[in-house]
Parts: structure tokens; sequence; C-alpha cells
């Protein structure tokens, strides 16, 4: 009976992944479709293109006569949103098979080559659904690694080229958190938000990024007859470390980065695994001074880190101006 059970669960395996892949084939030759109109469109469209309005009326002529045939996806908008498409993915042998129309509506509206090729990368490693990809840019997931990497290794780390050796490289500062539902005018205690992170573990490993697993939480620390607790303690498989988050609703002191340095060092001591990196440490908390965890910490630190949440959606023009910021002071430092 447990082999015919067995049989069973294989075929409904089976039969899903069937499914799955089947879906995934004809969405795909309907993303390729709209290319191909788009790519028609534009061609016809700069034969004409002494007439400065013949691109309208060729796509107000050609939505007025497959509509009512076809439908509205072959509307005026959806007719201009494929060429569109074509335009920014000119290559067709480009495009992922992995990824929906849906997703290509929406990296169609970035403004820059760079983001829309990490979003695709990105996206086709991590099996991002659309509501994913879109959460991770309107949270400027893009613009927030090149607050602490340089363009070309948040690229490459995206493109699997090369694998994080610096967790500033996967780490991201601020983090937002929008998804836990607090409102930064409100007061909450720090448990409150380990416990609102923990019901949305899903969401926050999303906004951790590749390679994370949930470990543990309120890790029990016993030394010499005093308790501490680790508020979260995460896996992660590409950095081969452990990696201990501290919560803090207050802005950053340098007891706190003490308090995290001592987790680190125990961790590092009688957890470790010989075979593993060193133990990273987060602080993850409600502000913070860049100096103070500067002359807190060691200068070759690489294993205590800081990160600010946020409880809303940034802006793209904060997050620019934070950017233009960090290069002018390195600038500075290199005069």
């Amino acid at each position: 009976m447990l082999t015919n059970n067995l049989l069973l669960l294989e075929i409904k395996n089976l039969i899903a992944t069937a499914r799955e892949t089947a879906v995934r084939s004809v969405d795909f030759q309907r993303t390729l479709l709209y290319w191909y109109i788009g790519e028609r469109i534009f061609n016809e469209e700069q034969q004409g293109k002494e007439r400065a309005e013949y691109g309208n009326y060729l796509i107000k002529y050609l939505s007025e006569q497959l509509t009512p045939e076809f439908g509205t996806g072959f509307s005026f908008r959806n007719l201009n949103w494929y060429r569109q498409f074509y335009r920014t993915f000119p290559i067709v042998n480009s495009l992922r098979s992995q990824l929906s129309w849906t997703h290509y509506r929406t990296l169609i509206r970035l403004d820059s080559e760079d983001k829309r090729e990490y979003y695709i990368a990105e996206t086709t490693k991590n099996n991002w659904s659309v509501r994913q990809m879109e959460r991770q840019i309107n949270s400027q997931l893009f613009e927030r690694l090149l607050l602490s990497n340089d363009k070309e290794s948040v690229l490459a780390v995206a493109r699997n080229e090369k694998l994080p050796t610096n967790p500033s490289e996967i780490i991201k500062d601020p983090m937002v958190l929008e998804f836990l539902g607090l409102r930064r005018e409100s007061a909450y205690y720090e448990k409150d938000l380990e416990q609102a992170i923990i019901t949305n573990l899903q969401d926050f490993l999303l906004e951790l990024g590749n390679g994370f697993s949930f470990v543990s939480r309120q890790k029990r620390i016993h030394l010499d007859g005093d308790d501490f607790f680790i508020d979260l303690v995460f896996y992660n498989r590409i950095l081969q470390c452990s990696i201990i988050f501290e919560i803090k609703t207050h802005k950053l002191t340098h007891e706190d980065l003490g308090q995290l340095q001592m987790y680190v060092n125990y961790y590092d001591r009688i957890e470790k695994l010989e075979h593993e990196k060193p133990t990273i440490g987060i602080l993850l908390c409600a502000d913070k001074n860049n100096a103070v965890v500067k002359f807190s910490l060691p200068e070759a630190n690489k294993t205590i880190l800081a990160s600010q949440y946020e409880l809303i959606l940034p802006s793209e023009e904060q997050l620019l101006n934070e950017i233009k910021r960090e290069i002018e002071i390195l600038n500075s430092k290199n005069d």
C-alpha cells in the first residue's frame, strides 16, 4: 500500500510539473507574439516616418481591425505596449522564457538598461512572481545595493558571474519593511517588530535576498550563570555562515554594537563549524550615526553591519540623493 501511495504522489508531481511547464510555454509564446507584432509595427512605422502622425494612425487602424476579431488584447493601448516592448528589447533571443508578458510590461517602465538587466537576472534566478518583482522595484532594491557597492559588482552578482564575498554585496541598507504593517508614528516595542518579522517571514526572507534560511528566534546563550537572547538567527548558504540579527527600535548606540559583537564572538567560538565562514552580525535599527558605527568597530571590520530599517517605501529621489552623497564622501577621501 505504501508503494502505491508513493507511486500516486510521483504521478501527481509529474502532472503538476507538466501543467506548470505547459502554462509557461503558452505564456512565453504569447510574449513572443507580442514582440513580433511590436517589431512589425515599428518597422512599418519607420517607413512612414516622414509623416509625423503615421505611428498613431497605423496603431489606431490596426486596433480597429484586430479588436473585433481577437479581443481587447489588441487595443490601441496594448499595441503601443507591443511597439515599446520591441524598442526596449530589440533582440528576440535575449527574451527569457521564465518571464511572463506581465513581467516584461513592468520592466519596460524602467528608465535604465542597468536596472532592467539587474531585475531580469534576479527574477530569473529567484523565480520571482510579478508581484515579488514589482515589490523589489518599488522598494528601490537596485539603488539600495548601489549605496554600498559599485554598479559592476551588483550586476556581476546578479548574473552569477561572481559569488558575493563581502556581506555588503548582499545586505541592504536601508532595509524596507513596509510589509510589516507598522506605522512610523506609532509606538511599538522591539518584541513587536520581531513578532511582525516572524509573522511575515516569507516577505522578510525576500527582502534579505539570496541564500537566506531561518534558523532560530530568541536564541538562548548561557554564560557563567547569565542568560542572553539573540533576537533572530539565519544562515546564508552563499556566504556559508550564520547571520544573527539584533533589533533596536531606537537610534543605534555603541553599546548596541558591543552587545552584537559579543554574540558574534560566541557564535564564532562555540557554534560555528570548521568549514563555515565567520559569523556576521547585523544591527537592525530605527536610526543610526555612521560615524558611531565607524569608530566603534575595528577598521578592518567585515562581520558587524548596521542597517537602518524603513517602514514605508522610499522614493527614488531620496535614494539617488543618498547615493550621490556617498559618492561625494568617497571622492573627498580619495582627493
